[in-house]
């Protein structure tokens, strides 16, 4: 073979140029340290943000619901508790339907084939067609094994009492939030602590495996309330059954317990049945008993009364002339029903007197009616773990003018919520004491010997225990309440009824009526405040509408407590009812 001759090459034997040769070992230089930085960048300095991202293509943090607490009465009856219930999403991008199968799963679902459709533009990755829908309703969507249509549990808040005890318990939203209520007071305690679990997840979105130990769910805490399921029930039913028997907007019951001041029941109407909201309005959402004010009409006179007697002004028998029938304050007319003549102080309560009650105002400093009014919760918002409890108005006494000091001695010019009244009247059934109330059961009975909570005095015990019999004859005949008697207790309280205010006057034909009273009257153990709103059937007199209300409660509540008859027991006698001044 002839040896190469490469100088004879005119490609080879051209002179190269120092400058390309070290242009070319230069790039390559320049390349290495760009490919040495950059795996530097990824490798230490950017590590965490390049693992985050490796993490996402495989790894999952899977969020670990946490059970919604229960909310039970005091005997451990179920007022709201938490169910897994299914929900349907679906993968867009995914979805393979026939016609035929996509109008199956909208009927199904509640949703047109329009709305199907638009959900289904909505996200490629995820949507939800339908949370939380019945089991039966989940079994037929799975049967239609649709590709890209799924399935998860979530909780769903169950309601046994429904409408019964709404306005108490309240409602979550989807988010199982707390919205209204328990439900919303207690948001923090009943809700708990979501836990957490990290999994590898195939490109099929399967499962694989556990990436450490997770965080494991905190259930919430269950409520429980010092109410009475089947107090809370009845109450409910009668007040209902008054409302439209009297043909009423609206009504409100509350009971209490006079020995540890625990609310027994709460009952509203109209109501609304929690787990169904559809066309719910604020007139069924409102909690009318705590939310609602209102001036407390002739309810308040046995506290103008009770201040007499503490000072000593008057005795039960002291005689006030309430002839002719009305009283003239600087330029203003206060009239009774009719005339009644000569009256002692026990029967200006009986028979509501509201000259006889101003007569005896009028003899007190108006500082001493505030005392007596501020001291027995007016003004202020219940101490009560509930939102939205209003406080009502009560004016400063340095503004009262005597027209205004004789009409709140009567109840007017002042407002409270029928709550208020209720606690309110504690004070005579507990020989002059206000106690606190509450809606939490009390963790620790009280012995039966026990004469209950402490509370905050107001008057000596002889002057409740006077004023307390005053209110039994308001009951009795001769009374502007004889349709409050129950058979087998004794009973005791005031009739309120009072024009209902609209703008800057009264409304001639609107009235309220409620009762409030105390049974049995020898050892009380419940206070029951019942409130008609708008009677209209006839009848608007707290005597003829409310105080029914309350007898068939005291009966039922006083029975189901195991308390023992403290009078014969006879036939209920209806006798007509003493017209009330108001």
């Amino acid at each position: 073979m002839p040896a190469v001759r490469y100088a004879s090459s005119p490609l080879l034997a051209s002179v190269t140029p120092p400058w390309r040769s070290k242009f070319l070992v230069g790039a390559i230089g320049l390349g290495f340290c760009v490919l040495l930085g950059r795996a530097v960048f990824v490798q230490i300095v950017a590590t965490d943000f390049y693992l985050k991202q490796g993490e996402s293509r495989y790894a999952r943090t899977l969020e670990l619901p946490a059970n919604r607490g229960r909310i039970i009465d005091r005997n451990g009856m179920i007022l709201a508790s938490s169910v897994p219930t299914p929900s349907v999403w679906v993968i867009p991008k995914d979805f393979e339907a026939s016609p035929q199968e996509r109008k199956q799963l909208a009927k199904l679902l509640g949703l047109s084939a329009a709305d199907l459709g638009k959900r289904l533009d909505e996200n490629p990755n995820f949507v939800w067609l339908r949370r939380q829908v019945d089991e039966d309703v989940g079994k037929q969507v799975a049967a239609l094994k649709l590709k890209g249509v799924h399935q998860i549990n979530e909780y769903k808040r169950q309601y046994p009492e429904s409408e019964a005890a709404a306005h108490l318990v309240g409602f979550t939203n989807i988010e199982d939030n707390g919205q209204e209520g328990i439900e919303l007071a207690f948001q923090k305690e009943l809700s708990g602590r979501n836990g957490k679990r990290q999994v590898i997840k195939d490109r099929l979105g399967h499962t694989v495996d556990d990436l450490g130990e997770g965080v494991q769910p905190v259930d919430g805490r269950d409520i429980e309330l010092s109410i009475d399921s089947r107090v809370q029930f009845f109450a409910y039913q009668k007040i209902r059954d008054a409302v439209a028997e009297n043909k009423a907007k609206a009504g409100s019951v509350v009971v209490l317990d006079v020995r540890t001041g625990e609310v027994l029941a709460l009952a509203n109407v109209p109501s609304y049945t929690p787990e169904d909201r559809r066309n719910l309005t604020g007139q069924q959402l409102r909690n009318r008993a705590l939310t609602d004010t209102f001036e407390p009409g002739s309810t308040m006179k046995p506290f103008v009364i009770g201040l007499a007697l503490e000072t000593g002004r008057v005795k039960p028998d002291t005689v006030i002339q309430t002839a002719p029938g009305h009283i003239n304050i600087t330029g203003s007319t206060i009239t009774d029903s009719h005339p009644h003549g000569p009256l002692t102080v026990a029967e200006v309560i009986q028979k509501s007197s509201n000259v006889g009650t101003v007569k005896i105002a009028l003899t007190m400093q108006p500082r001493e009616m505030w005392e007596v009014f501020s001291g027995i919760g007016l003004g202020q918002r219940p101490q009560l773990s509930f939102p939205g409890a209003a406080g009502g108005r009560l004016r400063p006494y340095k503004s009262w003018r005597p027209i205004e000091q004789a009409t709140m001695s009567y109840g007017y010019g002042l407002s409270a919520s029928l709550f208020q009244l209720a606690h309110a009247y504690t004070v005579w059934a507990r020989d002059g004491e206000l106690i606190p109330v509450t809606l939490i059961k009390h963790a620790e009975p009280l012995p039966g010997d026990s004469p209950g909570v402490p509370g905050v005095k107001i008057f000596s015990p002889k002057t409740a225990i006077e004023v307390r019999h005053m209110l039994q004859m308001v009951t009795g005949d001769g009374g502007t309440a004889p349709k409050a008697q129950a058979v087998g207790y004794s009973t005791g309280g005031k009739t309120g009824t009072a024009n209902k205010q609209e703008g800057k006057g009264y409304a001639a034909k609107k009235y309220r009526s409620w009762f409030v009273g105390i049974a049995p009257i020898e050892h009380p153990r419940i206070v029951v405040a019942v409130m008609v709103d708008e009677p209209s059937a006839g009848k608007y007199f707290g005597g003829d509408v409310a105080a029914p209300v309350f007898a068939d409660v005291v009966q039922q509540t006083l029975g189901t407590l195991g308390v023992q008859p403290d009078i014969a027991v006879r036939p209920r006698i209806v006798v007509k009812a003493e017209e009330e001044s108001f």
